[in-house]
């Protein structure tokens, strides 16, 4: 598996709680919490001065409608907010795309003309990250998230359609099993999976729910996928209660990972 190994998404205030627990690495979140708003600027949060992540989530906030603000202001917030991700960066870490609210198409937006544009926003982050030594991966969501790209099948068909060359795409249990996808799109198209992120229902630790979760990691695997995992769940509010649950939860998936290694 890859150096980069098992990491787990968490926003400031669960940083030394995630890395106390073990995790290889740390996924900040960047709108609203690594990137702050500062009047019509936008800063970096200060807690992570001098710190290296590979990975990074939740990239634009919901009150940035990707499909309907003049363009110009879109790539002036990739333009602004992609270098203070680059400061905190190692060499080519991976920007999760996922920003469902900001995404989703407006009521009387046709699909082709969604994708269009969507298309052209994904094009000018992946350009400016590139330039910044940072890689975009795009994540389906489910249909509650947003209305435009739901599942991995769809998006890979979309990122082709648009000669999206370069840009992958995000594997999220949480989303598959919500949108009901075959794991087999992971076993036929695992070499176009640029990351993965790990849950159970309701974004319960891996193995609170169910198992499902092993079956996922194998068919990852299977698919050819050798990349880090992250674990994007949701956590107690306790720092030493959730440390304790990350710490569960990192033990089981690395058994799981070993295994699979073998």
């Amino acid at each position: 598996m890859s150096s980069r190994g098992l990491g787990v998404v968490a926003g400031a205030e669960l940083t030394e709680a995630v890395r106390r627990a073990g995790a290889d690495h740390v996924e900040p979140t960047i709108a609203g919490n690594l990137v702050l708003r500062d009047g019509t600027e936008w800063t970096r949060n200060e807690v992570y001065a001098g710190a290296r992540f590979p990975s990074f989530a939740i990239l634009v906030p919901g009150d940035l409608p990707l499909l309907t603000t003049e363009f110009d202001t879109v790539r002036s917030f990739f333009e602004s907010v992609l270098p203070i991700v680059r400061s905190v960066a190692e060499p080519d870490a991976t920007i999760v795309f996922g920003s469902g609210t900001a995404r989703r198409a407006p009521e009387g937006m046709g699909t082709d003309e969604a994708l269009r544009r969507f298309a052209e926003v994904v094009r000018t982050a992946r350009d400016v990250a590139a330039a910044n030594d940072l890689r975009i991966v795009v994540e389906p969501l489910s249909r509650a998230e947003t209305n435009v790209l739901n599942t991995v099948a769809e998006t890979i068909a979309f990122l082709d359609a648009a000669e999206l060359d370069g840009v992958r795409v995000v594997a999220d249990l949480f989303h598959i099993r919500n949108e009901g996808e075959s794991f087999e799109v992971l076993r036929s198209h695992g070499d176009r999976i640029g990351h993965v992120h790990l849950s159970d229902p309701d974004r319960r630790p891996p193995g609170s729910v169910d198992e499902v979760w092993r079956e996922f990691l194998v068919a990852v695997h299977d698919g050819g996928y050798r990349g880090s995992v992250s674990l994007e769940c949701r956590w107690s509010g306790d720092p030493a209660v959730a440390e304790s649950e990350i710490r569960s939860a990192l033990d089981r998936v690395r058994e799981a990972r070993a295994a699979l290694a073998r």
